[in-house]
């Protein structure tokens, strides 16, 4: 019977999509389409204040950290500010003494709302601490509380009688009670496993252990969503449940489709629920699914015939990706929300005002390695196609010095100006590869370098395909921004473990010889539509 009526409920909510897709096309409007926003926005986490959701995402090393978004209908996002802006400062979150956090930083985060304060919770596998932020304002200030041991994949739980709890942990997940201020675990208060090997419920051989831990209330019960990855096979998420806070709990597997899993279930508006989960899709990283839920003898259905839709029940109303990319012409006081700087920037090295409608960017050491260069100054690569072009001025650069743009990841590519004997070239270049394949970065693998005649700025550009997991980049250049030539191969971009992130256009300017160096960059342009080789993009 219960088989019976899933299909039923999986049917329905396919003709409803099917039924307002047509509605909307007749009039003239869009649906909203899976994925929601084809960028890397993983680890997410929603909670729902009135009639208005925020969402919370993974950064890890950038800075600022962990974006706020916010939206009324689930598809159209807004950033609205950061919970941090840096986590530490450290050698290895300040790219200092040749440390660096590729890859760490703060991981997954939960968020909450209760009484007019917004509460967030994360862990720092780089400081060995837990987190928990507060603020009464999203789009301002948070105030950081931390405190060790690290508890990871953490999910902040605010019960009913005012307790406070993080459920954590890998495989055998833990319920561990806080002191009411944030302030550190509660000396005495619950502290002990809820569910032991707790991907048991997926099947199959042990692969990924059960984490990225997401609570919630519903009705009187208690539920926890996780995900795991059994050995041979994908991503999957996992529902357990239990009538008391302490257990027992009972699980089952909830959805696999794709390998679209982790993140969280929440109620909507007029009732319905659903589940925010990501999906790895190569090298632009890891990308966002809204997925309808149904309840059936309290227990979640997730998505149409067990499957994420293509089309969801919901008319897109602004741009795919909001304000989560944009372009910039560098001509106000202040960055847009879009901009993270790779690590913790250096203030006085980086400038707004010294020339008016130019970001300048200073060199005050020298670096062997482009992805131990501070200030490079990013935005997300996007789906299926995008684009990104800028006009560097190089007259003055000094000798070694590169600066350009880059497409940043442990295989990272870049087209660039770069200063030798006195002369200006431009130079295509990505990581040196090692015989095993793998990029080492332990200097610049150079394609192609072209002399130049004269100082004059010059137009730089990279090209993005993740049409279908594709994943190739091609650069380009120009000295009036309408004729491109092409530079240098195609970049096969990779996404690594090391770096745990996706693709990033990125200014940069790294001195190899002396520093002092300067570049000005006067704007950052991306688009989706104007990918100049055709035969480039399959």
């Amino acid at each position: 019977m219960k088989r019976m009526i899933n299909a039923r409920t999986t049917r329905i909510l396919g003709l409803a999509i099917l039924l307002a897709t047509a509605f909307c096309a007749a009039q003239g409007q869009e649906p909203a389409k899976n994925p929601i926003l084809w960028a890397d926005v993983p680890d997410v986490a929603v909670c729902k204040v009135g009639d208005e959701f925020y969402m919370s995402s993974t950064t890890m090393h950038m800075s600022p950290g962990i974006p706020i978004m916010k939206s009324k209908n689930l598809v159209d996002w807004t950033l609205v500010g950061y919970a941090r802006d840096v986590i530490e400062d450290s050698d290895a979150l300040a790219l200092r003494n040749g440390k660096n956090a590729y890859g760490a930083g703060d991981w997954a985060s939960s968020l909450r709302y209760k009484d007019g304060t917004f509460y967030l919770a994360t862990f720092s596998g780089t400081t060995g601490k837990t987190y928990v932020y507060t603020t009464d304002n999203p789009a301002g200030e948070w105030q950081a509380r931390s405190f060790r041991p690290m508890f990871h994949d953490c999910s902040l739980f605010l019960e009913d009688d005012g307790r406070v709890f993080l459920i954590h942990g890998s495989s055998n997940i833990r319920l561990t009670e806080l002191r009411p201020d944030f302030s550190g675990v509660l000396q005495g208060g619950l502290d002990m496993t809820i569910v032991e090997n707790a991907e048991k419920v997926a099947g199959g051989r042990r692969g990924l252990p059960a984490e990225g831990s997401q609570f919630f209330k519903r009705n009187g019960k208690y539920y926890l969503c996780n995900i795991t990855w059994p050995a041979g096979g994908e991503r999957v998420e996992t529902v357990y449940r239990a009538d008391k806070l302490e257990g027992p709990y009972e699980g089952r597997l909830v959805f696999k489709d794709r390998g679209i899993a982790q993140g969280t279930i929440f109620e909507g508006v007029d009732g319905k629920w659903f589940a925010m989960l990501f999906q790895d899709s190569g090298a632009v990283g890891r990308i966002p699914y809204l997925i309808p839920v149904e309840w059936v003898d309290d227990w979640p259905v997730l998505g149409v015939d067990g499957k994420a839709p293509e089309r969801l029940d919901i008319t897109l109303e602004g741009k795919p990706l909001g304000n989560i990319v944009e372009s910039c012409e560098f001509d106000a006081a202040e960055l847009p929300l879009a901009f993270q700087w790779n690590h913790n920037p250096v203030a006085q090295d980086w400038s707004l005002t010294e020339r008016s409608g130019w970001l300048k960017l200073v060199s005050s050491r020298v670096d062997s390695k482009l992805v131990q260069t501070r200030n490079i100054l990013t935005q997300r690569t996007f789906g299926p196609t995008s684009s990104c072009q800028t006009l560097v001025d190089p007259a003055g650069l000094k000798e070694g010095d590169v600066a350009g743009l880059t497409l940043l990841q442990r295989k990272y590519g870049y087209v660039a100006v770069t200063k030798r004997d006195g002369k200006l070239y431009l130079a295509q270049g990505e990581a040196k590869t090692a015989p095993n394949g793998r990029g080492e970065n332990d200097a610049n693998q150079e394609n192609e370098l072209v002399a130049l005649k004269d100082a004059a700025p010059i137009y730089l550009r990279a090209d993005c395909d993740f049409t279908n997991r594709r994943d190739r980049a091609r650069f380009y250049w120009s000295v009036d921004g309408t004729q491109w030539r092409p530079i240098g191969g195609e970049l096969r971009m990779v996404y690594t473990l090391p770096h745990f992130m996706g693709y990033r256009f990125g200014l940069f300017l790294q001195s190899t010889q002396e520093s002092g160096g300067e570049a000005d960059f006067d704007f950052f342009r991306v688009d989706n539509n104007t990918i100049l080789n055709k035969d480039f993009v399959r």
